[in-house]
């Protein structure tokens, strides 16, 4: 497969200062990493966007930094949360044969048995797993199959997880991904009809 590739230049513009980028279609950003000093870079926004589409925030993508190529993961992506804007983006240079510490996303595959009672529900409690692997070891994401859970108070832990001897996860292996539940429904009390005044004669 293809390295996925995306160019960056060097940015002299710091600050709010960095608001006339955006404007141009430019994304402020900046390199770092355990043998590299902060860079500030700006890319373009659209084939940003594009690429984070493509392969998520774990992938390995060289970036051509005024040319020159280094292996990154895109770590952090700051978005205006009323526009959903691209603001800033951080990527951390790695070294391939060091572990690196990662944020997955987790991929709830089918549907829960247990829920097609219209009294029971799925509770999802996480959505991530932080994990730590070779860089290029890394997955997209984890898969959780919902099917498991055909009864109720029936739920799924990070030990029950099918996952390789290649990635460590770090989260606690008895915290629980997804459960079924039942709905409380609360029923008021009906407060007793007072019988109207009696009319004075």
């Amino acid at each position: 497969m293809k390295q996925e590739e995306l160019s960056a230049s060097s940015r002299g513009i710091l600050g709010k200062k960095v608001r006339s980028l955006r404007r141009k279609g430019l994304t402020p950003a900046n390199l770092y990493g355990p043998n590299t000093e902060s860079i500030p870079l700006q890319v373009e926004t659209p084939l940003l966007e594009r690429l984070i589409v493509r392969v998520g925030q774990n992938a390995m993508i060289t970036l051509r930094v005024d040319g020159a190529p280094r292996m990154v993961m895109i770590r952090d992506i700051q978005r205006n949360p009323l526009t959903d804007g691209m603001l800033h983006v951080s990527f951390f240079q790695v070294e391939m044969t060091q572990k690196v510490r990662a944020e997955v996303p987790l991929l709830f595959l089918g549907e829960a048995p247990a829920v097609k009672s219209r009294r029971w529900i799925l509770i999802q409690n996480l959505t991530t797993l932080q994990v730590e692997a070779l860089p290029s070891e890394l997955p997209r994401n984890i898969e959780v199959d919902l099917s498991k859970l055909e009864e109720l108070n029936r739920a799924i832990s990070v030990r029950d997880l099918p996952i390789g001897d290649t990635l460590k996860v770090l989260n606690d292996p008895d915290q629980v991904i997804a459960h079924v539940e039942g709905i409380r429904i609360e029923v008021e009390e009906a407060k007793p009809v007072e019988a109207p005044p009696e009319s004075e004669m």
